[in-house]
C-alpha cells in the first residue's frame, strides 16, 4: 500500500531547530524524488527542498536555504528534514510528496497527511 507519513512536528523554540521525518512504503524510493512542503494558516502551500532518491540530488527554497538539510535513509525508506534557527514564520503544517520518475518536477501524486509545527516562545 502506498504511503507516506510524516512525523516530527510539534512545538519549538524560536532559534530552535526541528527535525521531520518522512517513512515511505508501497514504492520504491529510488525512483522518486521527494519533496518536502508546507502550508501556513492563510497563505498557499510552499515548496521547501527535495532530494532524488536515486542520486540525492538536493534543492533548497530560498526562505530556508543555509538552515536546512535534507536526506534519504533508502534502508530505512525515509527521508528526513532537519530545519535550524527557526522562527515563527516556519509554523505550518509540512507536507511530504513523491514525484514520480520521467514526470516534470513538480508532478507530485501522492502525499502524506501532514504534521504540524510551531514555533512560539
Amino acid at each position: 500500500q502506498l504511503q507516506l507519513v510524516e512525523s516530527g512536528g510539534g512545538l519549538a523554540q524560536p532559534g530552535g531547530s526541528l527535525r521531520l521525518s518522512c517513512a515511505v512504503s508501497g514504492f520504491s524510493l529510488g525512483y522518486y524524488v521527494i519533496g518536502w512542503f508546507r502550508q501556513a494558516p492563510g497563505k498557499e502551500r510552499e515548496g521547501v527542498s527535495c532530494i532524488s532518491g536515486s542520486d540525492g540530488t538536493t534543492h533548497y527554497a530560498d526562505s530556508v536555504k543555509g538552515r536546512t538539510s535534507i536526506a534519504r535513509d533508502t534502508s530505512k525508506n525515509q527521508f528526513t528534514l532537519h530545519l535550524s534557527s527557526v522562527t515563527p514564520e516556519d509554523t505550518a503544517v509540512y507536507y511530504c510528496a513523491r514525484n514520480p520518475p520521467g514526470e516534470p518536477l513538480g508532478s507530485y501524486d501522492s502525499w502524506g497527511q501532514g504534521t504540524q509545527v510551531t514555533v512560539s516562545s
